[in-house]
């Protein structure tokens, strides 16, 4: 079983059956009508420019990452960057443009839409955190091995920008 794949109404118990809704098939409770619509979950990255390099983390179980992590259910998606960027890095940052929006299907049995955002560190001791068990800047023409591919896009999009900056 699937994480958020429901065999019961998590409102009345009751078993769920199949229904197709007309677009999908879904999951119904046939008593209190409930329907389960399997959304993604946001994420958030931030991404941390100096001298011509990023910021990465070395996730727990392998590969590197743009620091990232989920929204909570009672936070805005800019406060849930920041908070995450402190948790993993141990910096605080502000947050200027939206770099990019992505869907992330790495995972399959977790999908997520992920939002990069540009940041610039405020205060606060570089030091690994949360899933991330190292963190280092690297330069943009040298990434270690990158967990996720949306990240490998955000940097090459961050390249161009520079690049036209230029």
């Amino acid at each position: 079983m699937k994480p958020g794949d429901f065999r019961y109404c998590p409102l009345c118990g009751a078993p769920l059956q199949p229904f197709h809704d007309g677009e999908r098939l879904r999951k119904r409770c046939p008593r209190c009508g409930w329907i389960h619509y399997r959304n993604p979950t946001v994420g958030v990255a931030v991404a941390l420019i100096q001298n011509g390099t990023i910021l990465l983390g070395q996730r727990r179980e392998g590969g590197w990452c743009i620091p990232c992590g989920h929204v909570e259910w009672d936070e805005t998606v800019e406060e849930a960057a920041r908070r995450e960027f402190l948790e993993e890095t141990g910096l605080q940052v502000t947050l200027s443009e939206v770099l990019a929006v992505q869907s992330n299907f790495h995972d399959p049995a977790h999908h997520t839409v992920g939002i990069w955002y540009r940041g610039k560190a405020t205060g606060g001791d570089l030091r690994p955190g949360g899933d991330l068990v190292e963190v280092r800047f690297f330069p943009f023409h040298a990434p270690p091995p990158l967990k996720f591919s949306t990240d490998t896009h955000v940097i090459r999009l961050l390249q161009s920008l520079l690049h036209e900056q230029r």
